[in-house]
C-alpha cells in the first residue's frame, strides 16, 4: 500500500487513477478537499476496495500519524499543495500553511514512522515529493533550461513555498537519512485541471463565447507537460529512483502562452467550429505582478538513469485534452462554483482592458 497526499487534485487524482489501473496494490488517499480538490475526479474508483479516501488536512499530524500507523505504507507520494500563483499573490499565507507547514508536518510524522519500521521494510519505504520548476525563477531567451543544479530563486509567494518544502525534504534526507526523492515538473494540463490554470480557463471561456484573457504580450514561455506523462514519470522516480537525487520532469514542448492559446482555438474549432473562430476572443489583459519570463526543462537525467521520456507530443496531448473536456462538460460545470466565479472576477476583472 503507498500514501497518496492531494489524490484529489489535478496530478494527484491523474496518479492515483493511473495508478490503479496499473496496478493491484492499493492506495490510501488524504486530500483536503479544498476548491481545486474534487471527489468528481475519482469518480471512477466507486466500489473500488483498492482505494481509501481520507479526508483531512497534511498539517493534522495527529491525523498522519494514525494513518500510517493504521495503513503502514510502504511509500508516501506527496502531491497536497496550494500551486496557483495568482493565488498565492492574492492571499500567500495558505500557500505557506500548507505547503511549508503541512510538508513539515508530513515529514516528521513520516520520520517517525520509517525509524520504526522493522529493517527490510524500513530499507524499501520512499518518501516522493512532487514539486515545481518554478522555484528555478525565470530564464532569459537565450538561457540553458533548468537542471538539477539550477540555484534556486523563487519569485512568487507560490514558487517561494514549495522552494522551502524542497529544503525541507532534503535537509530530512541528509540530516535523518530520510529515503526521499524530489521531482520538479515542468507545466502540466490534462484531465481534471481546475479552470483557473491557462488551458482549462481558456476551453471553458471558449466553449461559452467569453474573453480569453491573456496576460502581457503573451509571449512568456513555460515547458509544456500532458499530466498521464508526469504520472509515468513519478512511478519510475518511485520505482527506480535513488533516495536523496532529485529529478526534473518536462514535456520537451517549450511554448509561448499566446501560441498555446491559438493552438487550442484552431483545436477546438476542428472539434467545435465556431462563427469567425475562437482566436477573436483572444484578449490581453495587464499582466501579473512578478511574472516570470520563461520556464524549461532539461530532463537529461530522469531519461538517462531511469529511463523515462514523454510519450505525448503537444500537440497530441493538447488534443487529448481539449477532447475531454468537450465529452464532461458536466464535470466543468460542477467545479465552477460561486466561489470559482468570484475568484475569475477577484482575479481578471480589474485587469481587463488595460
Amino acid at each position: 500500500m503507498i500514501l497518496v497526499t492531494g489524490g484529489a487534485g489535478f496530478i494527484g487524482s491523474n496518479f492515483v487513477l493511473d495508478w490503479l489501473a496499473e496496478s493491484a496494490e492499493a492506495v490510501v488517499n488524504l486530500d483536503k478537499l479544498t476548491y481545486a480538490g474534487n471527489l468528481a475526479n475519482l469518480a471512477g474508483l466507486a466500489g473500488d476496495e483498492r482505494h481509501v479516501f481520507v479526508r483531512g488536512d497534511i498539517a493534522d499530524r495527529e491525523l498522519l500519524d494514525r494513518l500510517l500507523a493504521t495503513h503502514r505504507p510502504r511509500a508516501v507520494v506527496h502531491f497536497a499543495a496550494e500551486s496557483h500563483v495568482d493565488r498565492s499573490i492574492v492571499g500567500p499565507a495558505a500557500f505557506v500553511r500548507t505547503n511549508v507547514v503541512g510538508t513539515f508536518e508530513l515529514l516528521e510524522a513520516a520520520r517517525s514512522y520509517w525509524q520504526g519500521l522493522e529493517l527490510d521494510r524500513k530499507d524499501g519505504f520512499r518518501f516522493l515529493h512532487v514539486s515545481t520548476d518554478e522555484v528555478y525563477g525565470s530564464l532569459g531567451e537565450a538561457d540553458p533550461p533548468f537542471s538539477e543544479t539550477t540555484p534556486y530563486a523563487p519569485n512568487s509567494p507560490y514558487s517561494a513555498s514549495k522552494a522551502g518544502s524542497d529544503h525541507l525534504v532534503r535537509a530530512y534526507h541528509h540530516t535523518y537519512g530520510l529515503p526521499a526523492i524530489t521531482t520538479n515538473c515542468s507545466n502540466n494540463y490534462g484531465r481534471h485541471q481546475f479552470p483557473e490554470k491557462l488551458i482549462p480557463l481558456m476551453i471553458a471561456n471558449a466553449l461559452e463565447g467569453k474573453a480569453l484573457p491573456l496576460y502581457g504580450d503573451g509571449r512568456q514561455v513555460r515547458d509544456w507537460l500532458y499530466v498521464g506523462d508526469h504520472c509515468a514519470a513519478i512511478r519510475v522516480a518511485l520505482a527506480r529512483g535513488a533516495p536523496g537525487e532529485t529529478y526534473n520532469i518536462g514535456g520537451d514542448a517549450e511554448r509561448r502562452n499566446i501560441d498555446v492559446v491559438h493552438a487550442l482555438c484552431d483545436t477546438l474549432q476542428s472539434l467545435r467550429p465556431r462563427e469567425g473562430g475562437y482566436r477573436a476572443l483572444v484578449t490581453p489583459v495587464a499582466d501579473r505582478p512578478g511574472h516570470d519570463r520563461r520556464y524549461a526543462i532539461d530532463a537529461t537525467k530522469i531519461r538517462a538513469s531511469l529511463g523515462w521520456a514523454p510519450r505525448e507530443t503537444f500537440e497530441t496531448g493538447l488534443a487529448k485534452t481539449v477532447r475531454w473536456y468537450l465529452d464532461n462538460a458536466q464535470w466543468v460545470a460542477q467545479v465552477k462554483s460561486g466561489e470559482y466565479r468570484k475568484w475569475l472576477e477577484t482575479n481578471y476583472g480589474a485587469r481587463s482592458g488595460q
